[in-house]
């Protein structure tokens, strides 16, 4: 049974690797001081957890923002390509549901319930891509609008010939090559 707590050996792994991350990539978060963010960190583990969880499937979660109203540091998977960990998975239950045969394993949605993310929104995926370039071999679900959902589809993004690009796609396909990106408040 996983249990949602780090041991205090992977507490101080994980904290140190973000930390490296953290410093390697300051154009991601100017003005920033990581003694404050790893303060919270180690007052909160739940989200320690939770960005673990984005570590061991290929995110490399980093932060991206601030948000001065709610006080809360906004970290965005920032692997190169779409985390592998995470790939080859239809949009969310309904659509996995929906398939009679070739199911895959799991579904981007409940995954991101289960590790304590939100999946990226198109705003956020656009945010993301003015920091670097990602997804330019791969592609990644987002939040797909109500109205587009209920009618079967789903949206995802990717980066080509330097531009970022929303498509859409039936909910329960998947694809070896997408995936999808998370955020955490904490």
């Amino acid at each position: 049974m996983k249990t949602n707590q780090l041991t205090a050996q992977r507490q101080e792994e994980l904290l140190q690797l973000l930390k490296e991350r953290f410093e390697k990539h300051m154009n991601r978060h100017e003005e920033m001081s990581w003694t404050q963010i790893q303060t919270k960190l180690e007052t909160n583990p739940q989200k320690l957890w939770s960005l673990n969880e984005m570590e061991i499937t290929g995110g490399e979660p980093d932060v991206v923002a601030y948000d001065k109203e709610t006080d809360a540091y906004i970290f965005f998977d920032c692997s190169a390509e779409s985390p592998k960990g995470r790939r080859s998975v239809c949009y969310d239950l309904e659509a996995l549901e929906s398939r009679k045969q070739h199911k895959p394993k799991n579904n981007a949605m409940d995954m991101a319930v289960a590790m304590g993310i939100e999946i990226l929104s198109e705003a956020q995926y656009r945010e993301l891509q003015r920091l670097g370039d990602f997804d330019m071999k791969t592609s990644s679900w987002v939040k797909t609008p109500v109205a587009i959902r209920e009618r079967g589809g789903a949206i995802f993004c990717d980066r080509r010939y330097d531009t970022v690009f929303v498509y859409h796609n039936g909910a329960e396909s998947y694809y070896a090559a997408r995936g999808f990106r998370g955020s955490l408040k904490l």
